[in-house]
């Protein structure tokens, strides 16, 4: 009766132990998509910070400025 019990224990570990092992190789290969879309999510903010930059630029300069500007293009 107790070397049942110790198999039936070793084998709920076993299960266990192939759940973990599987779910931390799904994750595993997940990893890089999630690196790639952080990459491009970065790219984006920066783009959106330069864009950002340059409206605070035109809005703060002389309205004289902002018009020869304007008129340049």
């Amino acid at each position: 009766m107790n070397s049942t019990l110790v198999f039936v224990i070793i084998i709920v570990a076993m299960a266990m132990c192939a759940n973990i092992i599987q779910t931390w190789l799904k994750q595993k290969r997940r990893a890089p998509e999630n690196k790639q879309e952080l990459e491009e999510t970065l790219g984006k903010i920066d783009q959106l910070e330069e864009r950002i930059q340059v409206l605070e630029r035109i809005i703060t300069e002389n309205r004289f400025d902002l018009r020869n500007e304007i008129d340049s293009l």
